[in-house]
């Protein structure tokens, strides 16, 4: 008998609806019937794409004795992270208070007022060696529970009170001194044989690339280059990179970047396409283009819906069988390509008799010392093998369209179809952007996910910071100054609805869902965290609108963000690239065009490696708008009938010309 997550939209709450298990989702009617039978909360998040998720699923929640525990002595509870970041915010800070660590699957207790007094990660059904089982943990929570309930609700209590003190922090000045400590730091940890940041497992973290290259183009740090590419020139040869289909896995359990996770998350391939692209502008190294391209039409042909949305990921898992998808023998890459195409093309991509993977093997050119230079047609090849893949189980996708990001996404499009000049992006980005504001509201009303038509749960301080930043980023590509006005109005919900009056702002807005305490989060995670996306968008509005409102919000959010960076400022990458754009050297340039064609000369410096510069074009049909949103505009004017160039640097304007 499907329990009550039968109703719900997400794909990994219906992965628990046939559970033995009497799961509700996150809400009142489960607490009020907690309070009403006076039983503890169990809570567990997790994520429709989580290995370790899948394992505790078939080894415990289908199982009937852990059912039968759960339903007799709690009010279990099932949480997609993904759909409540906020909730998964708030307990994973109790369990890395408690344990030290936290991930996914994350089990926590509750007492019915929502306190957590026991929380940890992956828990095998039974004991097993030094490790807790989760119905033995059930058993003794539950006898705890009836004879000493108090102790169990003093110590949510105090953990709750623990968890809901302000971090402690003084607004700092930004200064180029931060941004340098963080490239030592990142330099500190940089593996030098492998790329990457420390040591397995890896992970791509795009955030620290996208800065380093950003840090080395400022301060002409070789090191921090070199660094920055290895890294991405590592991971485009390793088995995180999808040699036949295109994408990465979330991330890799060596070294090497050999063996990864093989989930694939929306998030991880629009913020790698996005430093691969930025890399390729930096240099015009033919890799770093094909595999922004590969990256970007993998998401277009496997993670895009067909209103122009894109879902979160796709599963590690193929038939029960993590990887399974992935992985070929020498006897399957021949029966596909012949025996002679099919022997060379094992010898190029390390698919070995042996295998590199539990007997198997995942395709790689780490092994190839000539992996620049993949024989002519290779990629036919690849496509042969990808389209005899997919013969396969299918991967399952989780098909939530969540707004931020699809705001990473639209990033990512409009970078790639500015300097790769793509009409294909191109559409595809308008697309996205016309699919945001038509299914996810107006910037007031927000909403954080999509899925099959249903448009649901309040949009956090991330989902408005990303999805303004990608209508900057589709300004740049496409010059339609309504992009411009709806992220500034997207800016100024963040402004209204988020702020801490202590600085910087909160997850949840302040009209949201009362949880036990407040989210704020001031470091970047697997992703960059909403203040620091919120340093980015302002300084960057700021610099666009020349309005005084921008600057003083851009200034007191890097002061807040300096001040909260304390001894590791590497763990704000992303917001310290709005520190670099405000203490060191920039540009605006204005065009004013004396009709609606973009000039060349324009479009050849907007495929320049120019993070420092940003660029308006005013044209006839778009001036009134544009004023809107960059009212010192209103006085730009062509010059003799041709386009007229205005530069300003430093608060001052050359005048203009009419060659750039």
């Amino acid at each position: 008998m499907p329990n009550r997550l039968q109703y719900e939209k997400s794909p990994y709450l219906r992965q628990h609806a046939d559970n033995p298990v009497d799961w509700y989702p996150w809400g009142e009617e489960a607490f009020e019937k907690a309070r009403r039978e006076n039983k503890p909360v169990f809570l567990s998040i997790g994520y429709a794409t989580c290995h370790w998720c899948h394992v505790m699923a078939r080894e415990s929640f289908a199982d009937e004795e852990v059912a039968a525990e759960l339903n007799r002595d709690y009010v279990p509870v099932k949480v997609d992270r993904e759909e409540r970041p906020d909730v998964d915010a708030v307990y994973m800070r109790a369990c890395v208070a408690m344990n030290g660590s936290g991930g996914w699957p994350l089990t926590v207790l509750l007492t019915p007022e929502q306190q957590p007094f026991f929380a940890a990660t992956y828990l095998p059904k039974n004991n097993r060696g030094r490790q807790l089982g989760l119905l033995p943990l059930l058993k003794a929570a539950a006898q705890k529970w009836a004879q000493a309930p108090d102790s169990l609700r003093k110590t949510g209590g105090e953990l709750t009170a623990l968890l809901a003190q302000p971090a402690a922090a003084d607004a700092a000045e930004p200064s180029l001194d931060h941004a340098r400590r963080a490239a030592e730091q990142l330099k500190a940890s940089f593996d030098a044989e492998y790329g990457g940041f420390g040591t397995a497992p890896k992970f791509p973290t795009a955030h620290h690339l996208l800065f380093l290259l950003r840090y080395a183009h400022a301060n002409a740090d070789k090191e921090a280059r070199a660094a920055a590419e290895k890294t991405l020139q590592q991971m485009a040869r390793g088995g995180i990179f999808d040699q036949l289909g295109g994408g990465f896995s979330r991330y890799s359990t060596d070294r090497e970047w050999l063996a990864p996770h093989f989930e694939k998350t929306l998030y991880d391939n629009a913020l790698l396409a996005l430093a691969y692209t930025e890399a390729w502008q930096d240099g015009h190294l033919a890799l770093y283009r094909s595999v922004a391209e590969r990256t970007l039409d993998y998401c277009l042909r496997e993670l895009r819906d067909e209103q122009g949305g894109f879902y979160a990921g796709q599963d590690a898992d193929s038939e029960g069988e993590e990887g399974a998808y992935y992985l070929f023998t020498p006897a399957e890459v021949k029966a596909v390509l012949g025996e002679s195409e099919g022997r060379g093309f094992c010898e190029c991509y390390d698919i070995t008799e042996e295998g590199n993977f539990h007997g198997k093997s995942i395709p790689n050119l780490l092994l190839n010392q000539r992996w620049q230079l993949v024989p002519e047609g290779y990629g036919a090849y690849r496509e042969k093998l990808r389209h005899a893949r997919q013969e396969r189980l299918p991967l399952a996708t989780d098909n939530k369209v969540l707004t931020g990001w699809n705001g990473l996404m639209l990033m990512a499009l409009s970078r790639a179809a500015r300097v790769f000049d793509s009409a294909v992006y191109r559409d595809a980005a308008e697309t996205l952007a016309d699919f945001l504001a038509r299914e996810l509201g107006d910037p007031g009303a927000l909403k954080a996910r999509w899925c099959e038509g249903e448009a649901r749960f309040a949009a956090r301080l991330d989902d408005y910071a990303f999805y303004a930043l990608g209508l900057l980023e589709l300004y740049r590509a496409d010059f339609d100054p309504a992009h411009l006005l709806r992220a500034k109005a997207l800016a100024g919900e963040i402004l209204t609805r988020f702020a801490d009056p202590s600085g910087g702002f909160f997850l949840t807005a302040a009209d949201g869902e009362k949880l036990i305490l407040r989210p704020k989060e001031t470091q970047d995670g697997a992703l960059p965290c909403g203040n620091s996306a919120a340093a980015v968008l302002f300084q960057r509005l700021w610099r666009l609108s020349a309005e005084p409102e921008w600057r003083e919000a851009a200034d007191r959010q890097l002061r807040f963000l300096c001040g909260s960076l304390g001894a590791y400022p590497a763990a704000a990458t992303f917001g310290l690239c709005a520190v670099l754009d405000a203490v060191l050297p920039t540009q605006e340039l204005v065009c004013a065009a004396p009709d609606e064609t973009v000039p060349e000369s324009l479009r050849a410096v907007e495929r320049k490696y120019a993070p420092e510069l940003e660029i308006l074009l005013k044209t006839p049909a778009r001036a009134g708008k544009l004023a809107e949103a960059a009212p010192f505009t209103a006085e730009y004017t062509p010059k003799d009938g041709k386009p007229a160039f205005y530069l300003c640097s430093g608060g001052a304007c050359q005048l203009p010309v009419t060659e750039l």
